[in-house]
């Protein structure tokens, strides 16, 4: 797959590869003002996310400059050694830059891929969490991808598995842009793909076996708190084509990831076409997020990666609303990251 990959891109016309500019270096002034009567951060969304309060908060100068810069992102990050939140100003360059949105998952969303009954689980686990992360994307998620789409230099989606030939067909990917027909023949495929699963699985254990020694040990090992295997979700379940959720008004032009495909790839991919800058959205924030291709552990080893921290949602078992798991999310990582918020993304002419 990646040598695929790389073949592909090598076989772009000259005009669109991108000459890497010769390494830049200036001397960052690390100055920090204390801020005054700071007013809580991630405080657009408290139904989703509850605002990040703490009573230290610094500015920074300007961290990233590029000329003729027209996308304007605050960000903050925190530092136990500072004892307390930073923020700075970054002025990038919109072609420069690409939004992704981490594992968008079409499930229990009309498209036929759903949560198997009756005790399966799936993305976030329940139909009426995946109702609520739905909700989610329409509200936050969708209307930021609409105001940068036509600006940033790619709209992207990742979703777990491979480029398979369903998909292929479906969503431009790093090789292949398919035509209108492609599109309208694999949506009829996709329809019958899924549609055509059985959504069942067993029911939990009625009856548990338990020793004397160590009963929590044998509870938990029978009756876990997320089992999402063939038992609940039958047989295939993940070997399904994961569409991109129709909670989201996709365009053609945007570009799917497929995490089976690697790192490597989407890195080679964004660095031909001259990308250096990454939004970062989706889910689920403590899990996929960070840790699959598209997660800012990847990421961050070669862009400058900014966490639009109200457009991500943690998991949230044991309670009715991720706004605290997703808190703590984004909290613990703006000690290595940058944390930005929808309200402070903004297009701005270049000549002003």
């Amino acid at each position: 797959m990646f040598r695929r990959a790389l073949i592909a891109l090598l076989l772009l016309p000259p005009a669109t590869q991108v000459q890497a500019a010769p390494p830049r270096e200036r001397t960052y002034e690390n100055r920090l003002t204390r801020i005054e009567d700071p007013q809580p951060l991630l405080a657009d969304h408290p139904e989703f996310v509850e605002p990040v309060r703490e009573r230290v908060r610094y500015e920074a100068p300007l961290l990233v400059d590029d000329p003729n810069a027209d996308l304007h992102v605050r960000a903050w990050r925190f530092s136990y050694n500072a004892r307390g939140i930073i923020e700075m100003p970054n002025r990038l360059e919109a072609a420069k830059t690409a939004v992704i949105m981490v594992h968008p998952w079409g499930v229990d969303d009309g498209q036929g891929w759903r949560t198997p009954e009756p005790a399966g689980a799936a993305d976030f686990c329940t139909p009426e969490k995946n109702h609520l992360a739905g909700r989610h994307t329409r509200e936050v998620i969708d209307p930021l991808l609409a105001r940068l789409r036509d600006k940033v230099a790619f709209v992207m989606y990742s979703l777990p598995g491979e480029n398979d030939p369903i998909r292929r067909k479906l969503y431009r990917s790093f090789d292949h842009a398919p035509s209108k027909e492609e599109r309208k023949q694999a949506a009829r495929e996709l329809d019958k793909k899924l549609n055509s699963f059985e959504y069942r699985g067993h029911e939990i254990l009625r009856q548990l076996k338990l020793s004397a020694e160590t009963p929590v040990i044998d509870y938990f090992r029978q009756f876990s708190g997320l089992d999402a295997g063939p038992r609940y979700n039958n047989a295939g379940f993940w070997d399904l084509p994961i569409p991109v959720t129709s909670d989201l008004n996709a365009d053609p032009d945007d570009v799917v990831i497929y995490d089976a495909e690697g790192y490597e790839p989407l890195k080679a991919f964004l660095k031909t076409h001259g990308v250096r800058h990454v939004l970062l959205t989706g889910y689920a924030t403590d899990m996929c997020f960070c840790r699959t291709t598209a997660g800012y552990e990847n990421l961050s080893r070669d862009f400058n990666v900014f966490l639009v921290g109200d457009a991500t949602l943690a998991t949230f078992p044991a309670n009715d609303s991720p706004r605290f798991a997703t808190n703590a999310a984004i909290s613990f990582a703006s000690l290595e990251h940058l944390i930005t918020q929808t309200s402070w993304i903004e297009l701005r002419d270049p000549a002003k």
